[in-house]
């Protein structure tokens, strides 16, 4: 499980990321709401052990070691930090995040067959910002799920894709409830797609109540 507690990052003039407090279970998918990018990419970027907070705590199955958060955790799609870059085709793409696996993980994996047996041979030569939403968000989280020591997926603003959830939602889903592979699951999202029900955190939401009132 991930726990977050009164995490908090100092900016320049007021708090990047103000105080927040929440909790992932395997098993289900949370979303976090944020107003800014730079305060959701932020919370990412922390809740997977890519930058550290100025205060609070961040842990990992009962463990605050960075190192196994880090292993642990998969960064998805942050803008201006691991977003594909615009001049990759898919295959080298696909070629590039492969050969960051560990090594004892990484065996004899090419792109031309993993892109067969994960079927985007369709997509393959495709340039990256030719992707349409959907079919993006399952290539970036299958390559980051290509590591087995994946178990928890922090995805940073799949909705900035489309106003669709569509586009981003029914795959999130379908990760974090498989019986095979459980997953914590956390999408940073900019408002919650309607009718939405499961797990839900608001970025800032552990200020104390007498800053709130100022």
């Amino acid at each position: 499980m991930l726990s977050v507690e009164n995490l908090r990052i100092q900016g320049r003039r007021e708090d990047l990321l103000a105080a927040t407090s929440l909790q992932s279970r395997r098993g289900e998918l949370l979303l976090v709401t944020g107003e800014r990018q730079d305060q959701r990419t932020a919370l990412a970027l922390c809740l997977s052990a890519r930058m550290k907070a100025t205060a609070g705590s961040v842990s990992w199955d009962g463990v605050s070691k960075t190192k196994k958060l880090r292993v642990a955790s998969a960064l998805v799609d942050s803008p201006g930090v691991n977003e594909p870059e615009q001049h990759l085709t898919v295959r080298d793409l696909v070629t590039e995040d492969l050969a960051l696996i560990p090594r004892r993980y990484r065996g004899a994996l090419l792109s031309r067959p993993w892109l067969k047996i994960n079927r985007f041979e369709d997509i393959a030569e495709l340039w990256t910002e030719q992707l349409p939403p959907l079919r993006r968000v399952e290539l970036l989280t299958a390559l980051a799920l290509a590591n087995p020591e994946t178990d928890l997926l922090v995805v940073d603003s799949p909705d900035r894709h489309s106003a669709d959830p569509g586009g981003w939602l029914s795959r999130l889903e379908e990760l974090a409830h498989d019986g095979g592979r459980p997953l914590a699951v956390v999408a940073t999202v900019s408002t919650l797609p309607d009718g939405w029900t499961g797990p839900s955190a608001v970025i800032g939401n552990d200020i104390p109540e007498k800053e709130n009132s100022k």
